[in-house]
């Protein structure tokens, strides 16, 4: 007559323990199987220490913290392509906003005569801030009140509160954004399709001045643009690709 073996301890806690986490894990470890894999967002390319760099004399209300708010509204921006394209995209961006600003130091137009310019009459809604209400503001000194339409996008009443984009750090850039991103101006693409096409900066400087810098328009300033793209894409340690130039 045979004899049946008895089990050691360690082979019943052995069998506990993997029966108690079949139990705990099994219904998780299935709907895992199940859930939809999304890859993780590609981190925004610029640092603030990168920033700190780019703008040693900003304004304190221009916020590296309000420039990565207003970057989650806009997810393709700067983290779409190739790490490569998405730093010159940031440095594009950047260095736009830093020939308009004056490395950010200034948040508004400093030429009052020139506001009441900025008023298209032809437009249906008017310019119900006032004729005067609409000059450069903000991270690309957004002007005209057909560009502070912006706000019908962004979900804020900018065309009868223009004042916001210069009161408000996370405005200020998401106006800038919503241009780079939706409106090529102009030119014949927007800026965010410019860099990411690899068309080149030069495109880029079309779509926010076109004739006005480009085909001879005013050099010098194209030329200042293309400076500090170059300046900008060293501080990110990245190249800085062809078709600087418009």
């Amino acid at each position: 007559m045979s004899r049946r073996a008895t089990p050691t301890v360690a082979a019943v806690l052995a069998a506990v323990t993997g029966l108690v986490l079949t139990l705990l894990t099994g219904p998780a470890a299935a709907h895992d199987r199940h859930r939809p894999h999304h890859p993780p967002k590609p981190a925004f390319p610029v640092s603030e220490r990168q920033f700190e760099r780019m703008f040693p004399e900003r304004d304190p209300f221009f916020t590296y913290a309000g420039l990565r708010e207003a970057a989650d509204a806009f997810p393709a921006f700067a983290r779409t392509g190739s790490p490569v394209v998405r730093r010159q995209e940031a440095a594009a961006f950047l260095a736009n906003v830093s020939h308009e600003t004056g490395g950010l130091f200034y948040k508004v137009a400093q030429n009052e005569e020139t506001y009441p310019i900025f008023c298209d009459t032809t437009q249906p809604y008017g310019c119900p801030a006032g004729t005067d209400a609409y000059y450069g503001r903000g991270a690309i000194m957004l002007s005209w009140n057909f560009n502070y339409k912006a706000g019908d996008h962004l979900g804020l009443d900018l065309l009868n509160n223009p004042w916001l984009v210069e009161e408000d750090p996370a405005v200020a850039w998401m106006t800038a954004l919503w241009y780079w991103n939706t409106q090529s101006g102009p030119g014949t693409m927007t800026g965010h399709d410019a860099m990411t096409g690899r068309h080149g900066f030069g495109e880029t400087i079309r779509s926010l001045n076109g004739s006005a810098e480009c085909d001879g328009g005013n050099p010098a300033q194209m030329e200042h643009r293309v400076k500090l793209y170059k300046e900008f894409t060293r501080v990110l340690h990245t190249p800085r690709g062809s078709g600087l130039t418009c």
